[in-house]
């Protein structure tokens, strides 16, 4: 039985977590805690990135940096840069007048950095704001979203691409799967797609103050990992229209493969945090 006095316990059971998972919270979340709250100290509200691939366990991880930090006396929320993704209508109407690629959400291009800077400057500013909520399930954008009063101290700002850097232009000349090689030859959706990662994206990451990267060991890992998601999504939400298919997965991680090689590259050196997460979705 769940511990009612616990709130680390009964977070573990709300997760669905196995109950060993207090390990994981007391040998490696305490300590991340403890070093932001240290950040934290004297310089409130504190922007921390949270950066890690499909399915590394970031909601996870905010979800109990909430609690854990609400036990140091500080207020945290978090901000999902899926929650910036532009609604289906806008995607649709970019991948029209723009590229066809742009049609499916994920990479830069396909949020709206100006959500996310107006969250941010309302977080600094110490103003109530309301945080967007996009639907997985309906790929779409949803109507409303949480109300935040008050001053917060920290936002943890998570997302798969947060503090990604643009890569260089002549790394963009080879295709690096067969969804580039056959639906962007000619390289212009991903010329595309680090312009925005150099322009607006490079904007909204540098409000970051301390980027945590959860480092997951092979695409492979997150293929596997995105699948299990879409799993979870599929038993929640059997009918709905945004659920996909296996094949389908795989398809869409295609559109997010380049970028993620290249932070694994690239983001480990100029993180402030480094965790490995192994196959298991657990730190190292």
């Amino acid at each position: 039985m769940t511990d009612a006095g616990d709130p680390v316990a009964a977070l573990i059971a709300a997760e669905g977590l196995p109950h060993d998972y207090a390990e994981v919270v007391a040998r490696d979340w305490q300590p991340l805690a403890t070093l932001i709250a240290r950040r934290a100290a004297g310089r409130t509200p504190l922007i921390v990135g949270i950066n890690g691939a499909q399915g590394s366990g970031k909601t996870t991880l905010c979800r109990f940096l909430e609690l854990l930090l609400k036990r140091r006396g500080l207020r945290a929320v978090t901000l999902s840069i899926d929650d910036l993704y532009l609604p289906r209508a806008e995607r649709v109407q970019l991948a029209e007048q723009v590229h066809p690629l742009f049609a499916t959400r994920g990479v830069p291009g396909t949020h709206s950095p100006a959500l996310g800077m107006a969250v941010i400057e309302a977080v600094l500013a110490g103003r109530a704001f309301t945080l967007p909520r996009f639907d997985k399930a309906m790929d779409d954008r949803a109507p409303g979203g949480t109300n935040i009063t008050g001053p917060v101290d920290v936002l943890l700002f998570e997302g798969w691409c947060v503090g990604a850097s643009p890569q260089e232009d002549a790394a963009l000349a080879k295709p690096v799967n067969a969804l580039e090689a056959e639906h962007d030859a000619d390289g212009t959706w991903r010329r595309l797609v680090n312009l925005f990662l150099r322009e607006d994206y490079a904007r909204l990451f540098a409000q970051v103050d301390m980027l945590v990267m959860l480092q997951v060991g092979s695409f492979a890992d997150v293929r596997r990992n995105r699948a299990l998601q879409e799993d979870k999504l599929r038993a929640g939400q059997p009918d709905a229209p945004g659920i996909m298919a296996p094949e389908q997965v795989e398809r869409f991680l295609d559109h997010y493969e380049r970028l993620t090689l290249h932070m694994a590259a690239d983001l480990p050196a100029r993180a402030d945090v480094v965790i490995p997460i192994g196959p298991d979705q657990r730190p190292l």
